[in-house]
């Protein structure tokens, strides 16, 4: 069973700030918690691979390249620059 002592320290490391009452309830809360995974600790898990996530996606990358517009769409997009243009490149605020 975890001491108030653990949880103020626990609290205090995740940047919360606990009144008394906060940490007379939370304290059995945590202490089952951490029984629950040392439950898991006790399970064989020899033949299971380590596994990173379970639901089959990957990341999907399209290739960078740059496509022409139409002249028309181009001409539009352009018009409505709001800083207006620097030859043939929309003007915008520096970031650095």
């Amino acid at each position: 069973m975890l001491k108030k002592e653990d949880v103020k320290h626990i609290a205090d490391l995740a940047r919360l700030e606990l009144s008394e009452k906060e940490i007379n309830k939370i304290t059995p809360q945590l202490s089952d918690i951490i029984g629950y995974i040392e439950q898991l600790s006790e399970v064989d898990t020899t033949d299971v691979a380590p596994t990173a996530q379970v639901t089959g996606q990957t990341n999907v990358f399209r290739s960078d390249e740059a496509n022409d517009w139409p002249a028309d769409g181009k001409a539009l997009a352009l018009e409505q620059a709001p800083k207006g243009l620097e030859g043939n490149q929309i003007k915008v605020k520096k970031v650095l």
